[in-house]
């Protein structure tokens, strides 16, 4: 059983769910949050990023899609262990059945790698049930005008993470990349993108 504390909040998970790691935490720092706003998880595994956007404001409206009936199971726990009211949906993002149009943030760690990338074997990584493209159909399905959709994902796939949110009406509008020290090229991308958002976009320290 692994176990962090993310301020006020205490992330549990057994073994077989995706442990908490850097790119969840600096994923639940970048995004933009305010209270009281609806927010949803898509593949939320232990339910680490709503328990950090949830120490950031108030109030908020908390769902998470995870299609892993133990990892569904681990962040309906934690959610009541650190009595978080929210909804947690067991499917994956294509086919949730969530209002349209009602999100003000969605985020994302999704799987970084296609099936036919060659980078390794393990299927958390892998995007088996769905990729970039239906991950942003739908966080755009999901999101309000003007919502937010924020999600961490490889450098490498920068190109393709930007020309997929704009084919789907998010306009990306802020970017970070996070590296491990000066020397090294970075190794996390961070964006966040507005649906129906003017262009325009902001390269962060």
């Amino acid at each position: 059983m692994g176990r962090e504390q993310l301020g006020p909040y205490t992330l549990s998970w057994p073994e077989g769910v995706f442990p908490l790691g850097g790119d969840a935490l600096a994923l639940g720092e970048f995004a933009t949050v305010r209270p009281r706003w609806r927010v949803c998880d898509l593949g939320t595994g232990s339910g680490a990023l709503l328990l950090m956007l949830a120490r950031r404001a108030e109030g908020l409206s908390l769902t998470g899609v995870e299609r892993d009936p133990l990892a569904a199971r681990t962040a309906r726990d934690n959610l009541a262990a650190n009595g978080l009211p929210g909804e947690l949906v067991l499917g994956d993002w294509r086919e949730a059945p969530l209002p349209a149009g009602v999100f003000d943030l969605v985020v994302s760690n999704p799987p970084y790698f296609p099936p036919s990338s060659g980078r390794g074997n393990d299927p958390a990584r892998m995007e088996l049930h769905g990729g970039l493209e239906e991950l942003c159909a739908a966080a755009g399905r999901l999101l309000k005008n003007g919502g937010r959709f924020a999600l961490c994902h490889r450098p490498e796939r920068l190109c393709d993470v930007l020309c997929t949110l704009r084919a789907h009406g998010l306009e990306p509008k802020r970017l970070k990349l996070v590296a491990h020290s000066p020397a090294h090229s970075p190794a996390l991308l961070l964006v966040e993108a507005v649906k129906g958002g003017r262009p325009g976009l902001t390269v962060e320290p």
